[in-house]
């Protein structure tokens, strides 16, 4: 049985999971909380049960007691189906849905797992990480875990759905000289309005011949669709501006560029699928768990930490920086290669179903040639590896 929160970075690494588990014949099922499958994914689960659940989210008394309680109601709900179903284990993959069930399959003395997507361990794993029988990391350096509780983790990386191995197995295309440029921009529920906001002004001020060049599909919520479609039709750039898009890890093979949150699925996904990326973390995310991805990603190959609020115009700041600068082609090309876990350690020697995410392949993306990288702004050093001579997936991590 797998439990998991309603967002797209619990549930993709969750359904990844319940992919490889059902081609090794085991039935799965899983646990969520009211907002189920709101992505329409699909879920390869034999069923999807809803507990209550909440976000210890307040520090108000009387908001905190009301957690409690439904979280409370949410174990009572989770005993209920564990008797009903009596799984061999129960796995959860973080935010708070996953404690209910965790608890009471612990409560039933059946074993139990979290998975930490992020590199620091969340705040409903890191209250669970005492009473579950393993906790699976996708970095190798993950913080927040106690000294006392090292045993029993297990670096596995961040499961990716076959989708986006199917999709990495696009060899990447560089951009033509004078040829279209495809971006892809995405941020998730929380981080769309902040690309709605920048990425059509910042675009719309390069010169018109590299517009004219321009592809863009952008994730926009519903009430800036509108808005951002009129600013990228001013700006004579051919876009696509939609809510969601099941197929995005295809949409991201395609691209030169992906602009994307610092999400630990959309860190993993965009470096299997080998494509250069500016990851912009979320400013205000719990732990500031997102920077800690995007810092992660710099320490094994990343180019440049962006203090975005230092300039809003981010990367695209220069009307005279070509495109192709920000998506020059792999060295070596895309195919074969060797595949390296979140903090360089040998996965694979290629992607395969049950490779891990959070890789980053040496063959692909952009060319770093600086040998200490900096947070823009403050000029501190991030103490990244010298990467000199290196390919890597992730181009720029940008924080917002």
């Amino acid at each position: 049985m797998l439990a998991a929160g309603g967002t797209g970075g619990h549930l993709f690494p969750a359904f990844a999971l319940a992919e490889e588990l059902g081609r090794r014949g085991y039935p799965v099922d899983l646990i969520t909380d009211e907002r189920g499958d709101r992505y329409g994914t699909g879920f390869p689960a034999r069923h999807v049960y809803q507990v209550p659940a909440a976000t210890l989210a307040s520090r108000s008394p009387i908001e905190m007691a009301k957690t409690v309680l439904k979280l409370g109601r949410g174990v009572k709900r989770a005993l209920s189906i564990m008797s009903e179903v009596r799984p061999a284990a129960v796995i959860g993959f973080g935010g708070y849905p996953t404690f209910p069930p965790l608890i009471a399959a612990s409560m039933r003395a059946i074993p139990t797992a979290v998975h930490e997507q992020n590199a620091i361990l969340g705040r409903a794993n890191k209250m669970l990480a005492n009473r579950v029988t393993a906790i699976a990391t996708s970095f190798e350096a993950t913080r927040g875990i106690d000294a006392s509780l090292q045993g029993k983790v297990r670096f596995t990386g961040n499961p990716v759905r076959d989708l986006v191995i199917a999709s990495a197995s696009e060899p990447y295309q560089a951009p033509e000289p004078g040829g279209k440029f495809r971006m892809v921009v995405f941020g998730g529920s929380q981080g769309a309005r902040y690309f709605s906001d920048t990425v059509p002004v910042a675009l719309a001020r390069l010169s018109a011949e590299q517009r004219a060049r321009l592809v863009v599909v952008q994730q926009a919520r519903e009430e800036d669709l509108d808005r951002v479609k009129r600013a990228y039709a001013e700006a004579d750039i051919e876009a696509d501006v939609q809510p969601f898009y099941k197929n995005l890890p295809e949409l991201m093979a395609l691209a030169h560029l992906v602009v994307a949150r610092a999400g630990a699925s959309s860190v993993s996904e965009i470096a299997v699928l080998g494509r250069p990326a500016i990851f912009v973390p979320l400013p205000h995310s719990l732990d500031n768990d997102q920077l800690n991805n995007a810092t992660q990603a710099c320490r094994i190959g990343g180019r440049l930490v962006y203090r975005a609020e230092k300039s809003r115009r981010g990367a695209f700041r220069r009307r005279d920086r070509p495109l192709d600068a920000v998506a020059r082609a792999p060295r070596g090309g895309c195919g074969g290669g060797q595949t390296t876990g979140a903090a360089g350690r040998r996965v694979a020697p290629r992607r395969s179903r049950r490779g891990t995410g959070a890789q980053i392949t040496r063959r692909s993306g952009w060319s770093a040639s600086r040998d200490e990288h900096t947070y823009e702004g403050n000029q501190q050093p991030c103490r990244c590896p010298a990467t000199s001579g290196r390919s890597i997936s992730s181009a720029s991590a940008a924080s917002a």
